[in-house]
């Protein structure tokens, strides 16, 4: 048998799955995330699923790895010295940003904190017009003061934006080999390479960005790919935020697309759960221990988006500009929010109950997992409400203490409030909900979506167990919990593509294109993927290339994204895009222009590398009987007497009614009042609101 590994490293634990590429067969491990070593995590979950269930190193055939190595560099400012050069006059381009404000009634706001400080930004005598043309030559006698200058900054990466340079590489291209001369052992990132696309600031931003944080990924990705090699295993694929995986190597090159790397990956396997399943209309809901996460799957496939912003709370929504550190890589649209089981309850000075955005984390963890928490957090509440076994969790493995969750809950909230320990909880959970249910809002409704056209896809560690509330309050009737959803996101890595992204700015109306000019962008980009899939090691009959066109009316300032057809191209060809367009802008926005031109602004192309697809299933066990009954607590109607299953022991295509409980190793599915559950014969859960048993 032949086997796929994927690794997800959570807040809490690091999970490990182990797929056999035939049957669909599913093995999960469970480890403590790491926080001084995420690597240390990575390989005791990879030994701990090979011991547990018996697969030789020789019959792995892929190991996919996602990774927040990058995300936490920038949101903890601990990314590398980094210096960045510019165009003279341009140095205070990432100080200056744009004008748009995240809160227009703020007055005081600050940007966030710019990863390069003044110092280390960089100038040089060159200058490129708008058209691509040298106005100013590159200033050759500059470079050795240039170079002298950055021995003294003793840089770990450089970054080069030059003004224009994506029209014209020229100066770029000359300064960057003279800067990898002069520093063999460092980084050293052209924009032209990097982002060769029209905006200058998300340009700058993007670059530099790389040059933060990739001496921090390449270190952890050697040190990584290296101990995967002595374990005999394949090379180490990473996921991208595109949700595609790609080589560690090309990692390197492009640190950028590492960002919501975890998160990618558990949409992209809510993708072909709809696939797979039928329901292509999927709100997907992931809860870990620090963050819950949602997306939108629209006709089986997740939308992605080239406008992002990393830090400075800019993941709550998409539509928030200024609140974070632009990069332009395609990152799969979610909204994030800071509440996950770890995430710490708490009451503020004007006596107001609080949950989060600080986390317990893996280390201390919440107060129930005996490793030195002191305050409560929404894992602690679930527990005390009769949620949560507590003999034990992970099918035995880990310890649970009740009484120090109820001495942390009655210590820290019921005493400030005046209430009693169970009301405390409850309440943690009505705000964690309410939170959570914001951010699926964000991706449905604010996109224009009602939600209760959709099916609530729920996984995480967490996830299941708030599914329900949750589609409750959004008017949504069937929540779906699939196989492992504890480690649902390290499903999806080893169920996509080897994919990775490119683009040019292609800047012309489409009464004025030229197919033939339009085809050779193309023909340079889709050379660039060739080379990369050729890398790879990937046959040409898996290789596969996607073309769009970033679009839009004169005087608008962002694009929508338009699919381009297969060569050949004509001006039936231009007039399509062009129609396309306009369907695009009327759906997005409600109104288009037909009679208007439209201008095009960007070509761009997804290079993928077709990995064979795996089924997601598990096989019902035998249908058994409850393992117990215990009291648990809900909004309507108090403490209930709910039957507690093992999920091997539910039996199949039989609606049992709420209130019930249903654990697995690696999560736990709640089932309130008023909802029924079913297991299906692949393994998933269906839970349904108003359906008689």
């Amino acid at each position: 048998m032949t086997w796929r590994i994927g690794i997800d490293i959570g807040g809490t634990f690091t999970d490990v799955v182990l797929v056999e590429e035939t049957t669909g067969r599913i093995g999960v491990a469970k480890v403590p995330t790491t926080p001084a070593d995420f690597g240390e995590g990575v390989l005791d979950g990879v030994r701990a699923a090979l011991a547990k269930y018996g697969p030789a190193p020789g019959d792995i055939s892929l190991v996919a790895h996602a990774t927040t190595v990058v995300t936490n560099a920038i949101l903890e400012d601990k990314g590398a010295r980094a210096a960045v050069v510019m165009t003279r006059g341009f140095r205070d381009v990432l100080e200056l940003r744009r004008s748009a404000r995240p809160d227009l009634y703020d007055l005081f706001q600050d940007p966030p904190h710019v990863l390069v400080p003044r110092r280390h930004r960089l100038e040089i005598t060159e200058r490129m017009t708008a058209e691509g043309k040298a106005l100013t030559p590159l200033a050759e006698d500059e470079v050795p003061a240039l170079i002298e200058h950055l021995r003294r900054i003793q840089p770990e990466a450089i970054a080069v934006s030059l003004l224009f340079s994506f029209l014209n590489p020229d100066h770029e291209a000359r300064l960057g080999t003279a800067l990898r001369a002069a520093f063999p052992d460092i980084p050293v990132y052209l924009s032209s390479e990097v982002l060769p696309e029209i905006r200058e600031f998300e340009r700058t931003s993007t670059t530099a960005i790389c040059a933060y944080v990739g001496p921090v990924l390449a270190s952890y990705l050697a040190r990584l790919s290296e101990a995967v090699a002595e374990m005999g295993l394949p090379p180490l694929y990473v996921m991208g935020s595109n949700g595609g995986v790609f080589e560690a190597a090309e990692g390197v090159k492009m640190p950028a697309m590492a960002v919501e790397s975890g998160p990618a990956a558990g949409v992209v396997a809510a993708a072909l759960v709809a696939e797979q399943t039928g329901h292509r209309d999927l709100l997907s809901f992931d809860m870990g221990g620090t963050t819950a996460k949602a997306s939108l799957i629209r006709d089986g496939r997740y939308q992605t988006t080239p406008d992002y912003e990393v830090g400075g709370g800019a993941s709550g929504n998409r539509f928030m500009n200024g609140t974070g550190h632009p990069i332009r890589v395609p990152v799969i649209d979610l909204a994030e929010v800071s509440s996950g089981g770890g995430s710490i309850a708490w009451v503020d000075k004007a006596g107001a109950l609080r949950v989060g955005p600080e986390s317990a984390g893996a280390v201390p963890g919440p107060v129930c997992y005996g490793r030195g928490g002191t305050r409560p957090t929404v894992t602690d509440c679930n527990l005390i409400l009769g949620y949560l076994d507590a003999g034990s969790l992970l099918g035995g493995e880990m310890e649970i203490d009740l009484d120090a969750a109820r001495a942390a809950v009655d210590t820290h909230l019921a005493q400030p409030l005046g209430v009693d320990i169970q009301t405390a909880a409850a309440a943690v959970i009505d705000i964690v909900n309410h939170l959570m249910s914001e951010a699926l809002k964000i991706v449905s409704v604010e996109r224009g979506h009602d939600p209760r056209d959709f099916r609530l896809i729920a996984f995480g560690g967490a996830g299941p167990l708030h599914a329900a509330a949750l589609a409750g309050e959004l008017g949504m009737d069937h929540v779906i919990c699939p196989p492992a959803a504890g480690a649902f996101s390290a499903l999806g890595l080893v169920a996509t593509d080897l994919k990775r992204d490119y683009v040019r700015t292609f800047y012309v109306s489409s009464d004025a294109a030229d197919p033939a000019v339009l085809e050779t962008a193309f023909k340079a980009l889709e050379t660039e993927g060739q080379a990369m899939l050729t890398r790879a090691g990937v046959a040409p009959e898996q290789c596969r290339f996607e073309r769009t066109v970033d679009a839009r009316y004169a005087r608008q300032s962002y694009e929508l994204s338009v699919p381009v057809p297969a060569p050949p191209y004509d001006a039936e060809t231009i007039a399509g895009l062009a129609a396309g367009f306009h369907a695009v802008h009327e759906q997005t926005y409600g109104h288009a222009n037909h009679g208007e031109p439209v201008q095009f602004v960007n070509v761009r192309l997804s290079a993928i590398g077709e990995i064979p697809p795996i089924p997601i299933r598990e096989a019902p066990g035998v249908a058994g009987a409850p393992k117990a009954q215990r009291a648990a607590w809900f909004r309507d109607g108090g403490a209930q007497q709910a039957h507690v299953w093992h999920r091997e022991d539910l039996p199949g295509a039989i609606a049992q009614p709420g209130p019930l409980i249903v654990e697995s190793l690696e999560a736990t599915v709640l089932v309130p009042p008023g909802w029924t559950c079913e297991l299906d014969g692949e393994g998933f859960l269906h839970l349904r609101k108003g359906v008689s048993s």
